[in-house]
Parts: structure tokens; C-alpha cells; sequence
């Protein structure tokens, strides 16, 4: 049997990596984690949750202080944002996350933590830093990087992506936005909050085009109340330097071209798997242009070799890239038939109001073939809701003709926290019936969840049918009222 230095090798620090080091040191095993960058913690921590999730509760607070008279307080006189202070607020907030995800945290588990960048020169052995490391397993969970979109000069201007944005010098005055992604959206909001005049330019008719347009229109027209100037099936056209600005041309559906002029220009066009570098065609790994193909038990087409997260290209978000590497951990380390299912993967887009799902909305519904009905509640029908001044928004629904939920949606206030109890009633089997027999707590937000329920079975319970029997067995004399 060969002889190896390490039982697992994991190559990228990130949500994947970590969960798949921890675990398998844990466990027993000899492990090796290899980071390209300076610290762990992958684009999460640094560039992308943890950074803009920071910045959005700035915005947040920023926005209430204007908008003090909505709730009876006299108006503020509030001054322009310094930016250099909001981004040495994000950059104290991930410096202490940072902390549980040091090397000295991962060494005291007894993780080999090395820092480089890595090439495979076999199946079982990478390079790194001149050093040769062989392993029985490896675990690549290298994430993603901004994908620039091929369009004319765009590589001669200075845009920037999330890699740049938390960490600018001053407020922009003006961003134009390329994209309309959760990413982009969340962006937009935020820094038109802080003062800037933002323009989010969007290929398709939609914004956040995974999601219902009913819902997703929703958020538009908030954000569109707020200042933000959207250019919906807008064709790229070219990106240019002019002068202090930059110039965006786009195409709109009827042929015609419209120059947008902006401070900065953030491209939020999607992602790209991190493989460069990597050497695979080394050991004839089966990738492409997405991802690293594997199978739902994140095996590679080498079983000893398995991928999670971002470069795989299927789910990116932090919470996936952690479920994926405990699917290769069980695989990998205790060998254990364990596999991939995203039926019912939640995943929130945190603007203002949020943005949360879990299972199938009613574009999945259509595409799969399944009837279903849609039942819906109202933020503005919440006392909560009504309260804190939070009356934009609904819960929707998706029941299949069994009587089962197969997806909910919930566009309002703490959205993604409220999913939270659809995430166990969906994923334990719980019957909808047992959701509207419990008691909710009042007055919370979370009664929408219980009265969505409620309109479901009310059609039922209160139908004209019912109300006949009640009648011939109890002599009812109906209504009292009109």
C-alpha cells in the first residue's frame, strides 16, 4: 500500500476547506490545508459576506438617521459619509471572525496549515512553495473569482468588483452598476444609502432573474423609491475611461445607445471558478469553463479527489460550499455513502426589504412539471410589521396537490431569519397542519409564517359546505350582520 505524507490534503481556506480540515483532524486524521492568500478565511470573510453584510448594516443605520420623521422623531441634520470610516469598521469586523479562522486555531487542531500556491504534479502530490506534498486524499475548495464580462475596453478601465469595494478611499459620488445579482443589488442599495448616485444596468427584463418576478419587482421598486435609476435588457455596449468618470454605453431592446457617466463601475456579472494554477490538465481532471465536475458525493472523476464550494461551480454561497464539505468529509475520512441534496438549499439576498427562499418558487414549479398553488400573506397585515414601520412585503407560498410544501419565498423584514422555521418544517416533513396548530408568540413577524398557513386551510375550514353541516347539527342561525 502506498505511503503518503498526509490521510486528506485540502487546497483553499475558505467555508469548504475549513469545514473539511477541522472535521478531518478531528477525526484523526493527518492533515494538510494549503491557502494561496496571506489568511484564511477564503472570499467570504475578506470580500464577500462578511465585508458587504457589514457595510449593508451601516447603510442601514445611515438610512434610519434620514429617515428619522417616519417615526416620530424630529429630523437630523446628518453629515456626508467619510467612506475611510466605514471601511475601517468592515475591516475590524473581519479581523475579529478572523480570529477563529487563524492558522494558530487550525494548528492547535492539528491542521498543517501552508501558505502558497499549489500545482499538482500527480494524482496524489501538489508543489507548493518548492516543497513536494503527497496525500492519500485531496479536497480542492478554491472557491471563485469575479468574472469579467468580454466587453470592448473594459480591460483598459478601472472598474472594480467586490475584491476593491470594500476598501475604498472615499464615497464614490457616482457607480454605475453592471449586474443585478444578489451581489449587485445589495451594492446598489447600500452605497445609495451612503450617498451615492448609483445606475444598475441589467441585461435581462429582470433584476435577481433566479427569482420569481412578482417578488423581484418588489424589490426593484423600492429600491428604485430610493434613487437607484435601473436600465433593464441593456446590451454592454463598451466601458471607457472619461476623464474623472467612467463611461458605460449601453444598447437598449429598440436599437438605441445611451451614454452613463459614473465615478465607478462595479462589475457583478457572475463568478468564475479558481482552477488556474492549479496544473489539473497535469492529472487529467474533468473540468471546464464553470467548475470542477463531480458526482453528489463531490467526487472528482478521481474518487481520492473531490471538490466543494464555488469551484464546482453549482451552488455558490457559503452555507453550500460548508453542507459540500461535510459530504466529502463523511466520503473522504469516514468512508461513509453520504450525498449532495439541494432540494431544499435556503439562500437569502439581503437588501432592504430581504429576500429569502427555500425550495422551489414558482419558476422551478413550471419548469419541473408539478401543479401547485400559491397562497400568500402581506407584511402589511403583520402588527410587528406595522409597528416598526416594516409594511413592504409578502410570504409566498408553494403547495404541490399533495397538500405538501415544496417552497417558500419571503420578501420583508428579516426574511432570512424568518425562513429559518420553513428550513425545519420543509426539511423534517412537518405537515402544514402542525404549523398551524402551533402557537406563535405575539406580536412577532413570525406569525406570517403561521397565517400563510392559516389561509391555506381556511378555504377548507370555513367553506359553505361546513358551515351547512354545523347548521343541520347544532341549528345555527347564521349571520348576525348584514
Amino acid at each position: 500500500m502506498p505511503k503518503y505524507d498526509f490521510d486528506i490534503g485540502i487546497i483553499g481556506g475558505g467555508a469548504g476547506g475549513l469545514t473539511v480540515a477541522s472535521g478531518a483532524s478531528r477525526f484523526g486524521a493527518k492533515t494538510l490545508l494549503i491557502e494561496k492568500e496571506k489568511e484564511l478565511g477564503g472570499d467570504c470573510l475578506h470580500y464577500g459576506c462578511v465585508p458587504s453584510k457589514t457595510l449593508i448594516r451601516t447603510a442601514h443605520v445611515y438610512h434610519m438617521m434620514k429617515n428619522a420623521p417616519r417615526f416620530g422623531l424630529p429630523a437630523v441634520d446628518i453629515k456626508p459619509v467619510d467612506y475611510r470610516d466605514v471601511a475601517r469598521r468592515i475591516q475590524y469586523v473581519i479581523g475579529a471572525i478572523q480570529k477563529h479562522d487563524s492558522e494558530e486555531r487550525f494548528c492547535k487542531l492539528g491542521v498543517k496549515v501552508e501558505f502558497g500556491n499549489p500545482e499538482f504534479i500527480d494524482e496524489h502530490s501538489v508543489r507548493v512553495n518548492g516543497k513536494n506534498y503527497s496525500a492519500s486524499k485531496w479536497v480542492i475548495a478554491t472557491g471563485s473569482s469575479p468574472a469579467i464580462p468580454p466587453i470592448e475596453g473594459i480591460y483598459q478601465t478601472s472598474c472594480i468588483t467586490n475584491k476593491e469595494i470594500f476598501s475604498l478611499d472615499s464615497l464614490p459620488r457616482s457607480m454605475a452598476v453592471i449586474g443585478a445579482g444578489p451581489i449587485a443589488i445589495e451594492m446598489a442599495q447600500a452605497f445609495c444609502r451612503l450617498g451615492t448616485r448609483v445606475f444598475v444596468i441589467q441585461r435581462s427584463g429582470q433584476i435577481l432573474s433566479k427569482e420569481d418576478k412578482d417578488m423581484a419587482d418588489i424589490v426593484m421598486n423600492v429600491l428604485s423609491a430610493e434613487g437607484i435609476v435601473f436600465h433593464l435588457n441593456a446590451e454592454l455596449v463598451s466601458v471607457k475611461e472619461f476623464g474623472a468618470e467612467k463611461e458605460v454605453v449601453i444598447r437598449n431592446k429598440d436599437g438605441d445607445t445611451e451614454s452613463i457617466r459614473a465615478e465607478q463601475v462595479l462589475v457583478a456579472l457572475g463568478r468564475e471558478a479558481n482552477v488556474s494554477g492549479l496544473r489539473l490538465e497535469n492529472i487529467s481532471l474533468d473540468f471546464d469553463r464553470k467548475g470542477i465536475r463531480v458526482d453528489n458525493r463531490m467526487r472528482t472523476n478521481h474518487p481520492h479527489i473531490y471538490a466543494v464550494g464555488d469551484v464546482t461551480g453549482a451552488y455558490q454561497f457559503t452555507h453550500a460550499a460548508g453542507y459540500e464539505g461535510g459530504i466529502a468529509l463523511s466520503s473522504a475520512i469516514l468512508h461513509l455513502p453520504r450525498k449532495a441534496d439541494y432540494t431544499f438549499l435556503p439562500w437569502c439576498t439581503f437588501t432592504d426589504p430581504e429576500l429569502a427562499s427555500i425550495g422551489m418558487n414558482e419558476k422551478r414549479a413550471k419548469e419541473a412539471g408539478i401543479e401547485y398553488s400559491v397562497w400568500t400573506e402581506q407584511f402589511s397585515a403583520n402588527d410587528r410589521g406595522l409597528a416598526e414601520g416594516e409594511e413592504v412585503g409578502q410570504v409566498k407560498l408553494i403547495i404541490d396537490n399533495n397538500g405538501d410544501p415544496v417552497g417558500a419565498q419571503i420578501l420583508g423584514p428579516q426574511a432570512g431569519e424568518l425562513l429559518g422555521e420553513w428550513t425545519a418544517i420543509i426539511n423534517g416533513s412537518v405537515k402544514l397542519s402542525t404549523m398551524a396548530s402551533a402557537v406563535h408568540a405575539y406580536p412577532t413577524l413570525a406569525e406570517i409564517n403561521k397565517r400563510v398557513v392559516g389561509n391555506y386551510f381556511s378555504g377548507k375550514i370555513f367553506s359553505g359546505k361546513v358551515k351547512k353541516t354545523l347548521k343541520f347539527f347544532f341549528h345555527f342561525k347564521g349571520r348576525a350582520c348584514g
